[in-house]
């Protein structure tokens, strides 16, 4: 199958390992922009999902060596159960038709996304989220998608985090979580020798996206970077629906 990529198909792949590096380092939500780019390429849904996730765990590495040490870890302590709950349902799921479980978790998050903002303009005092609603769903999105930034964006958000915690603290959870999905994916033959040698061709473009993105984050205002978030997480919660 990978064999038969022409020179801009490996262009767009190029490009696609670039935006991960991105998103993981700088700019949190840009890389859902490669699920559907990666599904086109390759052609196959589960198999797109199988060889982003390698992509994503070494992003995080770089993530994490980056930003880590500005982690709030103990914001993450709450989730930690409910997104066990969200990945052990998602690996049931994955037997399912994933066209039919998209449009069930985009619309978990609009309604999310809408909580959010009534709550930022009417309350501003009280945005704390529910544990349980989101690690549930950011577990399940991950693992049926690789979809549970939008998830954690909005959590992270609604707990007022400067942007270099916001990212570092997004880091650790994606990290640990991403290495949960290793052997899962593995079990359901989504993760083989050629999708992991495609995977080592595309990562010199992951460590370049993650040098951009840090260089990013230390140039956007705060301001302008929950913007970009929102937008974003907007944006690639209806690609959820394609």
């Amino acid at each position: 199958m990978f064999a038969q990529l022409t020179w801009f198909d490996w262009a767009l792949a190029a490009l696609c390992a670039w935006l991960v590096g991105v998103a993981k380092t700088g700019l949190p939500g840009v890389g859902i922009l490669v699920v559907p780019i990666m599904v086109l390429l390759i052609g196959d849904a589960r198999l797109a999902a199988g060889c982003l996730l390698p992509l994503l765990c070494l992003a995080d590495v770089f993530a994490v060596l980056y930003w880590g040490r500005h982690a709030a870890a103990w914001r993450l302590f709450r989730l930690a159960g409910w997104v066990l709950v969200g990945i052990a349902a998602g690996a049931a799921a994955l037997a399912w038709d994933e066209k039919k479980l998209r449009p069930l978790v985009a619309a978990v998050i609009f309604a999310m996304l809408a909580l959010y903002l009534w709550r930022k303009y009417r309350n501003p005092a009280d945005l704390t989220p529910h544990p349980a609603l989101y690690g549930v769903t950011a577990g399940f999105a991950t693992t049926i998608a690789n979809a549970a930034g939008p998830v954690m964006n909005l959590y992270l958000l609604s707990q007022r985090l400067p942007k270099e915690e916001f990212v570092a603290t997004g880091a650790w959870f994606f990290f640990s979580i991403n290495l949960t999905k290793l052997p899962v994916y593995a079990w359901h033959g989504m993760i083989n020798r050629q999708s992991l040698t495609f995977d080592a061709l595309l990562a010199p473009a992951v460590a370049l996206g993650a040098l951009s993105g840090r260089w990013l984050l230390t140039h956007i205002p705060e301001r302008w970077f929950e913007l970009a978030v929102l937008s974003l997480t907007a944006l690639s919660t209806l690609l959820l629906l394609r």
